[in-house]
């Protein structure tokens, strides 16, 4: 038997015992006081007794009906423990408002022996107390806490009990009635406390300090992490932490599954022994949801191009645009049937896409053109001018269209490829301006 179980046991037996001399001497004297705290006792053996039992199913190890554990077995024991506390103490409200209302007419005897059978319980009350709360401590049970806290309302009542006999042995009979009523007062608060707590437990309620503590061990990671969602719950003392952190795309599975580890580690360095998943994703996220969107769209049979692609996130989720390039010569039903083709592709695909908005346009026929034996002159002066040496090759193709100028330039192989574009287009730029009836431009670069 696992220390936390022998712990509730000996508090299954405490609670035996003062519910038989409370009650006993509670009928003996005609004392409602003791009456309602062999009752309130009564709820610490039904808590002791759930506690006991909770903790042999918490203690089972996960399986694949719960990965999580059995941790919250003793949680839903603690919220039973507090329904029925609460019912008790309405029980014992009634009754101490009516005797003292004069509708219940009860004798009650202070004799010697009713102050030894308090002083008795009032010990084996604090040893409990003081037993449960240390184990709780060392197990970080909540069950064990909750067994703790009861026993330790259990002294106050009994001690309010004590100060109400003292006042009936004085002459003042209402003492005992007014004990009775603090007793059920107390076991209201602690039933609403309990009911909080475990309640918060049980629908995962992110514990707000473990939260901030857990941001802050991952705050202090060097280089800084990108964290895209922090989620936290606990159960039966443990912490279960689902993060997500963004790393650069370019970025090999190695160094990526190598930050998850620190994330992890400083995680569980604040919050020993939680449970930490860490997810994985491409810092990225934009590209890699176009990049999913595009590969959807041109899965479907018969579409040859899309641009003008456009991501946007609102509220509801996301909403995606497209132009969808689509032969020409089909009838505009069966364009549009393609088109609602694309748009289911994208949503069934993409779960996080909720609204998909096509532009439909035909593919350009085929061209007609011919080699044309331009004056490359004013085309080879422009290269020069922009990078210094002359073109690698120059073609001309007379179309429908216009004149089309193919032209290869050659650029330092160490210029990167955003400065090679740059030049490229540069170039683009003043043959369309310098050379008349020029339809396009294609320069392609090279080292």
């Amino acid at each position: 038997m696992s220390p936390p179980r022998r712990t509730a046991l000996v508090s299954v037996a405490a609670a035996l015992a003062l519910v038989g001399i409370k009650l006993g001497t509670g009928l003996a004297s005609g004392s409602l006081g003791l009456v309602s705290e062999a009752l309130h006792s009564g709820t610490d053996l039904v808590a002791a007794l759930l506690t006991f039992f909770a903790i042999g199913v918490a203690g089972r190890p996960a399986d694949p009906s719960h990965p999580y554990g059995h941790g919250k077995a003793e949680h839903l024991a603690a919220l039973a423990e507090a329904a029925v506390l609460l019912l008790v103490s309405v029980l014992v409200g009634v009754l101490a408002v009516a005797r003292l209302g004069g509708w219940v007419e009860i004798e009650t005897t202070a004799a010697w022996w009713v102050f030894a059978a308090v002083g008795v319980v009032i010990a084996i009350d604090v040893s409990r107390t003081v037993v449960s709360l240390r184990a709780a401590r060392r197990y970080e049970s909540p069950a064990l806490l909750s067994n703790a806290l009861h026993f330790g309302s259990d002294l106050a009542g009994t001690l309010a009990v004590l100060g109400g006999l003292v006042a009936v042995r004085a002459g003042w009979a209402e003492g005992d009635s007014l004990a009775a009523l603090f007793v059920a007062l107390l076991v209201v608060t602690a039933a609403a406390r309990l009911i909080g707590r475990n309640v918060d437990v049980l629908m995962d309620r992110a514990p707000a300090a473990a939260v901030l503590a857990a941001r802050a061990a991952i705050a202090t990671l060097e280089p800084p992490v990108d964290v895209r969602r922090l989620r936290l719950r606990e159960a039966a003392g443990r912490t279960f932490t689902d993060v997500v952190i963004g790393v650069p795309p370019g970025d090999a599975v190695g160094q990526g599954h190598a930050l998850a580890d620190r994330v992890e580690a400083a995680v569980q360095g604040v919050l020993p022994g939680s449970d930490v998943v860490v997810h994985v994703e491409p810092a990225g996220a934009e590209e890699v949801l176009r990049e999913r969107v595009r590969e959807a769209a041109m899965g479907v049979p018969r579409v040859r191009e899309i641009h003008d692609l456009s991501v946007i996130e609102l509220p509801d989720g996301i909403h995606v645009s497209l132009h969808l390039k689509l032969p020409g010569e089909l009838p505009l039903d069966e364009a549009h049937g393609l088109a609602e083709q694309v748009e289911r592709a994208i949503v069934d695909g993409i779960p996080e896409v909720v609204d998909v908005q096509t532009h439909l346009e035909p593919l350009a026929e085929l061209a007609a053109g011919s080699e044309a034996d331009d004056d490359p002159a004013e085309i080879d002066r422009i290269v020069r001018e922009t990078v210094g040496g002359p073109p690698r090759s120059i073609r001309f193709l007379h179309t429908d269209e216009g004149l089309v100028v193919f032209l290869t330039l050659a650029l330092d192989p160490s210029e990167s490829l955003a400065a090679a574009h740059a030049t490229a287009s540069g170039v683009e730029r003043r043959i369309r301006a310098a050379v008349p009836g020029v339809a396009g431009v294609i320069v392609h670069t090279e080292p």
